[in-house]
């Protein structure tokens, strides 16, 4: 592995103009964290990647290299490019196990964090360097969002997730409150309330998007987001048809074939899949089967029904009447991607969102509600982990902007009362008397 990662390392030319780095979401700086490495300075290069970007041994497994960093490297024009994937994935996990840090002095203040995901834990963590005391909260058990929830284990193993809690969050003293849906029993009101002096939304898109046609609340049917959440509870029989080509649907389809379907293919109103190259070409690697210029009509209990799809000069798509036929499957996955929920944003006063259901934010995440932020697929719609990393770290500098103009927050309505003596202590005071 590691003469693999010298090889790569030495193909770097060390461009003046790193294209590299511009083709990155978060700009990371390419050529110098080679540069450290080729040196024999591996910590420099790890503090450097970690301090540019948290979820960097994430996204240097699951970030779409061939059109971002890697998709611009100059070496890339004539022959291959350089693999900073395999570069950035051997540093960060290397120094990842040497992160022992603990929390930073306090600065007396504390924010809170709604939603686990990518851009909910790069906030909480960059705060947390400022000094503030952060807390997560998340409808579920672990941290991650859609990187532990929509992605498979295959592609991002939860023993990434599980090291960045444990180096990230516990060592540093952030706080994850799991299993707590922000909006019913406790609101951001409560959050206010209790002297969080700022308040980050990143829920995440968990609502599929319907399709709305005959046969959609079968049995046999489910969503990609609900199936890729916890595979092994669904029974998809031999034979599974996916709606939709995005990496959603390819996610769904590489894990169907691991767990035992004999027969996949995804369906797609236009001849272009929508997946990257890298991930539609595992999945055909696998045996996955591509139906293309096919419009879904109808699920029924034996099948889909599918018509031919005809593309106007506009770019409407529209079945061709007479070419319906149905193709027999036992189970049916629609991946059309998916919507924001409302629970959050109805039970909150002052907070607009679009029809859609997205959050409005301008560009540095500040919403209509003083003291609310909010970022990534929660205000711009499906997005990568990268591109919400980075939105995350323009947003926490705001935040911390925003708090440092904020009175220190008062700990408490009752400062000057006894401190009460221990359930211990107390029974043995029982005793002698």
């Amino acid at each position: 592995m590691a003469l693999n990662v010298m090889d790569e390392a030495n193909r770097c030319l060390g461009c003046k103009i790193p294209r590299c780095q511009q083709g990155c979401p978060i700009h990371t700086n390419i050529p110098e964290v080679i540069r450290l490495l080729k040196q024999g300075k591996l910590n420099d290069a790890g503090w450097m990647l970690f301090e540019n970007n948290p979820l960097t041994t994430v996204c240097s497994i699951v970030c779409n290299h061939e059109n971002q960093c890697e998709g611009h490297c100059v070496r890339g024009i004539k022959e291959a490019p350089v693999h900073f994937s395999v570069i950035e994935n051997y540093i960060s996990e290397t120094y990842a196990n040497q992160m022992v840090a603990g929390p930073a002095p306090s600065n007396g203040r504390k924010a809170a964090v709604i939603g686990a995901g990518p851009a909910g834990i790069t906030i909480a963590v960059i705060l947390a360097r400022y000094g503030y005391k952060m807390t997560i909260y998340d409808s579920r058990d672990k941290i991650g969002g859609v990187m532990r929830y929509g992605i498979p284990d295959f592609r991002l193993p939860d023993s990434v997730l599980d090291d960045f809690a444990y180096r990230h969050l516990r060592l540093k003293g952030i706080e994850f409150r799991p299993n707590t849906y922000i909006g019913s029993a406790v609101t951001i009101d409560d959050l206010f309330r209790d002297g969080y002096q700022a308040v980050f939304v990143g829920t995440g898109l968990w609502k599929p998007r319907r399709l709305n046609i005959r046969g959609e609340s079968l049995g046999h049917v489910s969503y990609a987001i609900n199936y890729l959440a916890n595979p092994k509870a669904f029974n998809l029989g031999q034979s599974v048809m996916i709606v939709g080509t995005g990496n959603s649907a390819m996610d769904c389809a590489r894990t169907a074939v691991r767990n035992g379907v004999r027969r996949v293919v995804c369906i797609n109103r236009t001849e272009k899949i929508s997946a990257s190259v890298y991930e539609s070409s595992y999945a055909k690697l696998e045996g996955v089967e591509f139906l293309m210029n096919k419009c879904t009509m109808e699920i029924r209990e034996d099948g889909v029904v599918l018509a031919d799809s005809s593309v106007s000069e506009d770019g409407k798509i529209t079945p061709v009447k007479g070419t319906e036929m149905l193709y027999p499957c036992d189970s049916v996955i629609i991946a059309a991607s998916q919507e924001a929920e409302s629970n959050l944003i109805t039970s909150t006063k002052g907070m607009d969102a679009k029809s859609s259901g997205l959050l409005l934010a301008d560009e540095n995440g500040r919403t209509s509600r003083p003291g609310v932020f909010a970022a990534g697929d929660t205000v711009n719609g499906a997005r990568t982990v990268v591109e919400a990393v980075a939105n995350g770290k323009k947003v926490a500098e705001a935040m911390h902007e925003y708090m440092q103009t904020l009175p220190m927050p008062k700990t408490t309505d009752y400062p000057d009362i006894p401190v009460a003596q221990t359930i211990a202590a107390a029974a043995q005071a029982e005793q002698v008397i």
